[in-house]
């Protein structure tokens, strides 16, 4: 007989309380820990605590304003145009409650980041592209985070399976499924281990870029191929040849060939060294 991993964990961290929940207090953990792995790579450069914060506030809001925005438009937005208040994190009817962080989108989270560091970097008259390569070290530490908090939450479950570390999802039904959201979770992990290592050795002959570009590809290749043992988010991706994932997943992986391609070539084009 196949013995799977029973996951019945509840989403709210305290029994008798709605709020906090297990997914806002791993984004809140993954945040922190992405600023202090931002603090490190600050000092290390040489750069200010003052320009750290202005930083880490733009790409707060970025993050939280594009995700949320990014689930609205690419997965519901129909609801949304009947339910406007609800875009905030409350909901009238059928009584008042604060549902706190729901409807989060990774690819609107994504384009946030870029919003936000651009208007940063246009203000601040710093280079966009070494903010970002040091951005994508920590949004993959904060990206394991998140998903384990997927995971909390028993949200963004996983296909059925017989693998035998399959998880039943106790609160959605009882049957072993993928814990997809503990892959790319794991994945994020090793991902973020492999940036900040590059990092750490060749902080200073790294082509702009190429950080950003490794993390585009890499994780957005596997969240293309992890989509394929989830289940689908909303109903209308069983009419698509790809659910809608993997379609936001395509534009983020062709720009990070793009960088990786720009940044292999000026690398290049730098050790040239020009015949008298």
């Amino acid at each position: 007989m196949l013995s799977f991993i029973l996951w019945n964990v509840r989403s709210n961290v305290f029994p008798d309380l709605e709020i906090p929940k297990w997914y806002g207090v791993c984004w809140a953990v993954g945040v922190f820990l992405g600023y202090q792995v931002m603090f490190y790579i600050y000092k290390k450069e040489g750069k200010t605590l003052i320009q750290l914060d202005k930083l880490a506030t733009y790409v707060i809001i970025g993050t939280l304003a594009g995700a949320r925005l990014g689930h609205i438009i690419f997965y519901d937005p129909i609801y949304y145009f009947h339910h406007p208040i609800e875009i905030l994190p409350i909901r009238l009817s059928p009584h008042f409650e604060f549902t706190g962080l729901a409807g989060l989108a990774s690819h609107g989270g994504g384009i946030g980041i870029f919003l936000s560091i651009y208007f940063y970097a246009k203000k601040y008259k710093e280079n966009y592209l070494h903010i970002l390569d040091r951005m994508a070290i920590t949004a993959a530490l904060a990206g394991a985070f998140i998903r384990f908090g997927n995971l909390m939450n028993s949200e963004m479950i996983g296909i059925p399976t017989e693998v035998p570390w399959a998880f039943i999802f106790s609160s959605v039904d009882n049957i072993p499924r993928h814990p997809a959201q503990l892959y790319e979770s794991i994945f994020c992990l090793l991902l973020f281990a492999l940036l900040f290592s590059i990092w750490k050795r060749k902080a200073c002959n790294i082509p702009d870029g190429l950080l950003l570009g490794i993390f585009l590809v890499s994780l957005f290749c596997f969240r293309f191929f992890d989509e394929f043992l989830k289940i689908d988010q909303e109903t209308f991706e069983s009419t698509l040849p790809i659910n809608m994932g993997q379609i936001l997943s395509i534009p983020f992986i062709l720009f990070g060939l793009m960088l990786i391609s720009r940044s292999i070539r000026n690398g290049t084009d730098k050790r040239i060294v020009p015949q008298n």
